[in-house]
């Protein structure tokens, strides 16, 4: 397991697999980037960068935790860069951790050579996702067997109301098909969060929207946002949003595809993101 010291002397882990041009591929959570795997398959194709975010799996806690707030998590991105010797990079972020990525294009522009958001969240720039239509996405889902429960939990979250058990019963909105895999996935997840670092992630001062909206459309680079026909996390009209704050953005909405797309369709979702990225600019050594 390689490791690499950041700005502040943190000794901070990353996963490498596959092989080809690097891909930095920044979790969400902020978990342990173990969730990702190798996204689909998407190792055939390019070398997986997977860090894991600094307080989270291999990675070092922080004395300061502070230090594992979003727009600070951008200087162990730029660490890394420096680290594995690129001049430019791709990257991919899931989830929370676009946030991380919007906010590093915006900031080091010329580092990033391709960029891919998938199922992004949308904290940093300022989008609002609205209770309507988080319940309109979800009606998409009215036949499947477990629907009534968690839909009646999502409505008392909308509503207000929300406790760990119907956040827990809403799980199933987040995978394309509710099965055994879907339900360990799950299961695997909540544990690879620890409530302090998630905690200080958003604390005040994580996000500048109206900076980083300014910052982004400023941005050369080729993106790529990825939703999920089904995502409660994101739905693609939000990420149609998003899209549009770039000046050169494509938009994919996986059919049937919830909050990790790969793991309901590899093939479509390796198929989407290799294709883009095979036209990108990619990374060259310094």
């Amino acid at each position: 397991m390689p490791f690499f010291p950041s700005y502040d002397g943190t000794e901070l882990a990353y996963h490498d697999l596959g092989s080809g041009r690097p891909l930095l591929c920044l979790p969400g959570g902020p978990q342990d980037s173990v969730y990702l795997g190798d996204l689909g398959g998407l190792s055939a194709h390019r070398r997986l960068i997977r860090p894991d975010l600094r307080g989270t799996g291999l990675s070092g806690l922080p004395e300061d935790l502070a230090s594992c707030r979003c727009d600070r998590l951008v200087d162990d991105v730029e660490a890394l860069r420096q680290h594995l010797g690129l001049d430019r990079m791709d990257v991919l972020a899931h989830s929370a951790g676009a946030n991380i990525a919007a906010q590093y294009a915006g900031r080091h522009p010329d580092r990033v050579g391709g960029l891919v958001l998938v199922t992004p969240s949308v904290r940093a720039v300022g989008l609002p996702v609205s209770g309507g239509l988080r319940r309109e996405t979800a009606l998409l889902r009215r036949d499947e067997p477990w629907f009534p429960e968690a839909f009646a939990a999502l409505e008392a979250i909308v509503a207000g109301e929300a406790t760990a058990e119907r956040w827990q019963a809403i799980a199933p909105f987040s995978y394309g098909r509710w099965d055994d895999a879907a339900r360990a996935h799950q299961a695997a997840e909540r544990e690879q969060m620890k409530d302090e670092v998630v905690a200080a992630f958003g604390a005040e001062g994580a996000f500048d929207p109206d900076g980083t909206r300014a910052a982004l459309a400023r941005l050369t680079a080729p993106v790529l946002l990825l939703a999920g026909q089904v995502d409660l996390g994101a739905p693609p009209a939000t990420v149609a949003e998003f899209a549009g704050l770039f000046p050169d953005a494509e938009l994919v909405v996986q059919p049937g595809a919830g909050h990790f797309p790969w793991l309901d369709d590899p093939a479509r979702f390796v198929t989407a993101v290799a294709g883009f990225l095979g036209g990108g600019a990619g990374v060259r050594a310094s």
